[in-house]
């Protein structure tokens, strides 16, 4: 093989752009390695951590613990988005989330993301400390979600999903996945920007679990290079779903390494950002990951 030949392979084997998203509080420099995203659930029922953290001292400690075990971010919801779950009020999710983020925000000096797809929490959170959105709803769900990242000058993570939370595996029909979802992303990210959010502040989130099946999480893991043609740096959340407990025919507590092998094939394939609960054994994967991806 020729040295021009490997040099053409290995370009095409590491390509994953880099990006500088920036934030109220200093930058995302993405791309030069992987970035770990840590789950923080303060909700009763969450599918894998739920009531864990609902209580104030338990969250606080525990993402302590994830920054100390290498998260880069802390990703905080107050509304659980397992199938089949309730909403709750805008009220009740602001109740369980701002007062963690008040003190996080203090403490760990990084960038707190707030998990909701309601403004009204997004602004309380914003004001609370908060300096990254995680929309599930795209931006398309809360029209003046878009408007309060606009004003705030905060990133926002895009996340594609078909229908309702308690109902998203019904709407789960594609002709074609993947551009469907880029398609959806398009639409997306025009909102964006026609209302003032800079493209340095928006990521997007094929959405793994959310109206999808099991084929269809494969597949967006097979094809992630795809979504770089949209120019945006893209965040991967597959941590211990349903489809790695219907492969393995383990429950949530036994998909660990199938969580670890998911994330090691979305490094290789080009995520940016992975969304985990289990940060430290992510921590040590990416890392080869990503010196295999640099060597």
């Amino acid at each position: 093989m020729s040295k021009l030949t490997e040099h053409i392979i290995k370009d095409v084997f590491n390509k994953r752009n880099t990006f500088e998203v920036t934030h109220p509080n200093g930058k995302l420099l993405l791309g030069r390695r992987t970035y770990v995203m840590g789950i923080l659930n303060v909700t009763p029922d969450s599918f894998y951590d739920g009531s864990k953290y609902n209580r104030l001292d338990k969250a606080v400690k525990y993402a302590v613990k994830m920054v100390q075990d290498g998260a880069d971010i802390i990703d905080v919801g107050g509304e659980s988005t397992r199938p089949g779950a309730y909403p709750v009020s805008e009220n009740e999710e602001t109740k369980r989330v701002i007062p963690i983020i008040e003190i996080l925000s203090k403490y760990i000096h990084k960038p707190i993301a707030i998990d909701t797809y309601k403004s009204g929490v997004a602004i309380r959170a914003i004001d609370a400390g908060a300096s990254i959105i995680n929309d599930i709803g795209g931006l398309q769900y809360d029209r003046l979600m878009v408007k309060v990242a606009s004003e705030a000058k905060v990133p926002v993570i895009i996340m594609h999903k078909k229908g309702k939370t308690r109902t998203k595996q019904k709407y789960s029909g594609y002709k074609n996945l993947l551009k469907e979802i880029i398609s959806y992303f398009r639409k997306s990210i025009t909102i964006a920007t026609s209302a003032g959010v800079k493209k340095n502040r928006i990521i997007i989130d094929p959405g793994i679990g959310f109206g999808k099946t099991r084929k269809h999480n494969l597949k967006i893991l097979q094809k992630l290079q795809e979504f770089q043609c949209l120019g945006f740096p893209i965040l991967i959340g597959t941590s211990r779903k349903r489809f790695i407990g219907d492969i393995l025919k383990a429950p949530v507590h036994e998909r660990l390494y199938g969580t670890l092998a998911t994330i090691a094939v979305a490094v290789m394939n080009g995520a940016h950002i992975v969304r985990v609960h289990d940060v430290r054994e992510t921590v040590h994967v990416i890392k080869i990951c990503d010196a295999i991806r640099n060597c």
